[in-house]
């Protein structure tokens, strides 16, 4: 037997396996593109709350009790929640009794979405999903009171492009809440996850002040932001005055079914759970 061989080839599957486990695990995807991303999360919709075991009373209390208070003097605040996975954010703020608001929360995985809806049902008079790209959102300039994005953006091609996109649909005074991966796997991310000065450098470069990152859980920080301006917000509106073509920008108004474009035409049906399918561009 060639036993130097051998070792070659058991090294050889033990450095395949620490890659796989390195993309497929701890990357989740991110580096393979967001087809696989997508694919990874859609997998694991069904499962991923036992995953996660999200604690019900710490998400009202370090997310949704937070977050109420700092839109105390809004009224009828909207906010928008990307990549909402399961609808975490939304229920940890619904649950708030003096919140008043809408919310609406965006995912790319469609099966994400559908479980989402599930576990949101009693809020359906209050939540709206979309099924698109944080890259892209479909909503005009300065349309949200709040825009949270939690462990996501580690996991979106281009996370500086994302917050851009963040910041640009938040109305001035608004408040920008978003997390950084941090801790041991974070330097197994490197253009994805952020050291904490750097992450805070990229948020102080966009319009933003009252910039606070902190640590928030073993793998994260949390960071809390308002948007430059003076405050305008207040008062939820429909959603064809705020959703806006991905593909040309043009407003949409409701169909049939579906939301048009009222400029190229394109089509983005209602599904049969209420979720507004936007990521793929229906035809003319």
């Amino acid at each position: 037997m060639n036993w130097a061989a051998l070792a070659i080839g058991l090294a050889g599957l033990v450095v395949v396996g620490l890659i796989v486990y390195w993309q497929l695990v701890i990357a989740e995807g991110t580096y393979l593109g967001s087809r696989i991303v997508i694919l990874l999360y859609d997998w694991s919709a069904h499962i991923y709350e036992r995953i996660k075991q999200y604690d019900a009373g710490a998400e009202q209390w370090f997310l949704g009790l937070p977050l109420t208070r700092a839109l105390t003097l809004i009224p009828a605040p909207l906010v928008l929640d990307v990549a909402t996975g399961t609808g975490r954010l939304p229920r940890a703020l619904l649950r708030q009794p003096v919140f008043e608001g809408r919310v609406i929360g965006l995912d790319l995985s469609r099966r994400m979405l559908r479980e989402a809806v599930r576990r949101t049902a009693q809020f359906a008079d209050r939540l709206t999903y979309v099924w698109q790209d944080a890259q892209r959102l479909p909503f005009d300039d300065d349309t949200f009171d709040a825009v949270t994005c939690l462990e996501a953006l580690e996991f979106t091609p281009n996370p500086r492009a994302v917050l851009v996109e963040l910041v640009r649909v938040l109305r001035p005074g608004g408040v920008l809440l978003v997390t950084n991966r941090v801790g041991r796997d974070a330097k197994l991310m490197p253009g994805r996850a952020f050291p904490r000065d750097v992450f805070e450098r990229l948020l102080q470069e966009l319009p933003l002040e009252d910039v606070k990152v902190r640590r928030w859980q073993m793998d994260y920080d949390l960071a809390w932001a308002v948007k430059v301006g003076e405050p305008r917000g207040g008062g939820v509106r429909p959603l064809p005055e705020i959703l806006r073509c991905p593909a040309c920008g043009g407003p949409l108004r409701r169909g049939t079914g579906a939301y048009v474009c009222t400029e190229c035409g394109r089509r983005y049906p209602v599904g049969d759970d209420g979720v507004i399918e936007m990521a793929n561009i229906g035809q003319t």
